[in-house]
């Protein structure tokens, strides 16, 4: 396993909120449908999505994943980051595409 913090480092990606960087990362989940991510991501996943808007805090947070990604340099909607740094979840903004994201958050988890 990998801490948030070392995803941060592999990604290059920025912080834009900064919640509990030792969190472990067990694996990844990626999709931009909500009900998708309730129904089938699991406890410690970090999640990968172009989703902004506040409720992706409330999807993780009860899923318990260890962060979320924003790929394609999106960032979150003020309502989005100000509910993620009162329940201390980390978001990241990531420069690449989502494809890039997953394969360097795989070859992480695969060593």
């Amino acid at each position: 396993m990998i801490t948030v913090a070392q995803v941060v480092e592999s990604l290059g990606a920025q912080v834009a909120v900064k919640g509990d960087m030792e969190r472990m990362v067990k694996g990844c989940y990626i999709s931009d449908l909500l009900s998708d991510v309730m129904a089938k991501s699991k406890e410690g996943e970090i999640w990968i999505t172009l989703q902004i808007h506040p409720n992706i805090v409330a999807v993780s947070v009860i899923k318990g994943l260890s962060a979320i990604i924003l790929t394609n340099n999106r960032r979150p909607e003020e309502e989005t980051a100000k509910r993620a740094e009162k329940e201390k979840m980390t978001i990241l903004v990531f420069s690449g595409s989502t494809f890039e994201a997953a394969g360097k958050i795989y070859t992480l988890l695969s060593q």
